[in-house]
């Protein structure tokens, strides 16, 4: 089961696993003269909305109805985010209770698979207080139909006894704020997306934002960071912070583990070459997928249960995992007839497109450096 979490007022943001006695990392240092490492690996996501880093037309409508939220005096109107996973929903779900001053609750629709598993988040939210849930596309069914008066007249009506001997109970709530995210707005039905009074959509970042990110993380984690190093990262971090991140994280620890601690650009070439990172930010699985396609079905088309079956892996993972980044990459096409590979797909893997005159050929012995 996910874990659930109810946090509050200023304390809804520090790392959640971190001891309760942990002490300001800007100041303390351990024993050997370096940081703890609880400490250098703070919570990255930031806990002001001025911080947050991107997505700057969603920033300014969310500030909005912030600023409107607290003239008024009222709790904030039900809030979806959707997008792409990594994009940074939850950072902004939980920067809104840090800026409104209230109370933050946490969970996810898989976690709820029952009414009761709700009902406690509902009865503790206090007077203007948050709710997140995570993926909330998955909330079952007699979950989602139990949470719309609570939504809209902030009550529930609980059911004693069964048979003849059955009553209702309707209790009120405090107003409340629920704020729902999902990577898969279309599996929501529509009477729970119509509760929703706002709804903002992320998009992928571009690569200055995602080099400022890496730049002010690397800060947070106390790294010597060059700019071409973040600048290198940004590139192949598929317009995703959380990429971003995770690169961020693997260059410190080959800086670390293989240099004197700085990431500088040869470091973070290193070290994404050893992660199979290339210059597109393709992955090792990524490029397995396209040399699938060229090798035994020449290019293509083939349909994905035959690639999934070549490659022996799960054909939703293909499609759920693999092919969102290659068709935005513009190196796959998906057509009637099944997945074809592009001219920049064969030009990226130094390869010849099969309707290439045969004296234009490389050298098949010769391999581009992706790298």
């Amino acid at each position: 089961m996910a874990r659930e979490t109810t946090i509050r007022g200023d304390d809804a943001f520090g790392d959640e696993d971190d001891d309760e006695n942990s002490q300001d990392p800007s100041s303390e240092f351990s024993a050997g003269g370096g940081f703890e490492t609880s400490e250098a690996d703070d919570e990255l996501r930031p806990s002001r909305l001025e911080d947050v880093i991107g997505q700057a037309d969603v920033v300014e409508r969310i500030r909005i109805l912030l600023q409107a939220a607290r003239k008024r005096g009222e709790p904030l109107g039900h809030l979806l985010l959707d997008g792409p996973p990594g994009l940074g929903k939850t950072t902004l779900a939980m920067v809104i209770p840090k800026e409104l001053g209230t109370d933050f609750q946490i969970t996810s629709g898989p976690s709820l698979s029952a009414p009761k598993d709700l009902l406690p988040y509902l009865t503790n939210a206090s007077e203007g207080s948050v709710l997140f849930i995570d993926e909330i596309h998955r909330l079952p069914p007699a979950v989602e139909e139990f949470i719309y008066p609570a939504m809209e007249d902030f009550r529930v009506d609980i059911t004693l006894g069964d048979g003849l001997n059955a009553r209702t109970i309707n209790m009120k709530l405090k107003p409340f704020t629920v704020i729902g995210a999902t990577t898969r707005s279309g599996m929501l039905t529509a009477p729970l997306r119509d509760r929703f009074v706002s709804r903002e959509h992320l998009t992928f970042y571009d690569q200055s934002e995602l080099a400022t990110i890496v730049r002010k993380n690397a800060a947070k984690l106390r790294s010597p960071l060059d700019d071409e190093a973040a600048v290198e990262i940004a590139l192949r971090s598929r317009g995703t912070p959380r990429k971003a991140n995770n690169w961020l994280r693997w260059a410190r620890d080959y800086a670390d583990a293989r240099a004197d601690g700085a990431i500088t650009l040869k470091v973070t070439h290193a070290a994404l070459r050893m992660k199979a990172v290339d210059k597109l930010g393709l992955e090792e699985i990524d490029r397995r997928y396209l040399e699938t396609i060229i090798t035994v079905f020449s290019g293509g088309p083939a349909g994905v249960q035959a690639i999934a079956h070549t490659m022996n892996i799960p054909s939703d993972t293909l499609e759920d995992e693999i092919e969102p980044y290659l068709l935005r990459q513009g190196l796959l096409q998906r057509t009637p007839r099944g997945r074809m590979l592009t001219a920049k797909a064969f030009e990226h893997l130094g390869r010849t497109p099969p309707d290439r005159p045969n004296n234009d050929d490389k050298n098949p012995g010769e391999q581009q450096d992706l790298f």
